[in-house]
């Protein structure tokens, strides 16, 4: 017996040394291939027909989930923040508290998760399908540079769109956060909007959008690398999206963490207090 539990404990700590140790070459192989491509960013050709076309891709196709998303969750975290303040009679407060976490949280997170399961899936299912296919060792035939041409342009597509989008389901979250404070429970308007007018400052808003740059470029690294190094045919290409899609959304879930704290020691530095 004590021989058997000795030896399920020898397996477990290897399988987990074994899996630690693949994740720890795992994150190096990303960031080497995340910085590879990201010198790519400044080199010649430019290639603005292809960021040009990723940019709508990833932003102007994500536009209208991303606005139907934004306003239910305004209507959602509004009623909930709404009966929550009900009970201490603080129901003037719902407007500026649904706006912070908005514009600093919720906005630049979901924004990330949508985007990056969306948009991520389907770059990291492109590439994937061009390894298998061979078309990618064409290119590198035809001396084309495969990661200046892949994925460089989806690289400043998404950190560029990544903003605006999270700016655009702000916008729309407070939308339906106003429609139901003012329409459905009663509140005051000029009361609500002077409440949020008082509370929200621009660097505020200015979080949510350096973090939404960053998960954008985040998401675009994890899912183009793990498209490049597709391999195994048509079930490799769907393994790596799948794990390119897991990967980007539990990265942006524990990076917003850390980014909120470095955000707010900045700003102790800097003297902006929170």
């Amino acid at each position: 017996m004590i021989e058997k539990v000795a030896d399920t404990l020898d397996r477990f700590i290897f399988y987990f040394i074994n899996g630690f140790r693949g994740f720890i070459k795992e994150v190096g192989l990303i960031a080497i291939f995340a910085w590879q491509s990201t010198k790519l960013l400044f080199a010649k050709p430019y290639r603005y027909g292809e960021i040009l076309k990723h940019m709508e891709f990833i932003g102007n196709q994500s536009i209208g989930i991303i606005a139907l998303t934004s306003v239910f969750t305004g209507l959602a975290i509004s009623f909930q923040i709404y009966l929550g303040f009900k009970l201490v009679n603080a129901t003037d407060l719902v407007g500026p508290t649904v706006a912070l976490g908005i514009s600093r949280e919720l906005g630049p997170v979901l924004t990330g998760l949508i985007v990056s399961a969306r948009a991520g899936g389907a770059m990291a299912a492109r590439l994937g399908t061009m390894r298998v296919n061979e078309q990618m060792d064409a290119l590198d035939v035809m001396g084309v540079n495969t990661k200046q041409y892949l994925i460089a342009p989806r690289l400043i597509a998404a950190v560029i769109c990544m903003p605006l989008l999270t700016a655009l389901f702000d916008f729309m979250a407070m939308v339906g956060s106003w429609f139901l404070c003012t329409k459905l429970v009663g509140l005051d308007h000029a009361v609500f909007m002077q409440k949020i007018r008082e509370t929200i400052e621009m660097r505020h808003i200015n979080e949510g959008l350096i973090k939404a740059a960053i998960f954008g470029f985040m998401f675009a690294v994890i899912c183009t690398y793990k498209g490049f190094n597709t391999t195994g045919g048509a079930k490799g290409v769907g393994e790596a999206t799948n794990r390119g899609v897991v990967i980007s959304m539990v990265s942006i879930i524990i990076l917003d963490y850390y980014l909120m704290n470095i955000i707010r020691i900045f700003y102790v530095l800097t003297g902006m207090s929170q």
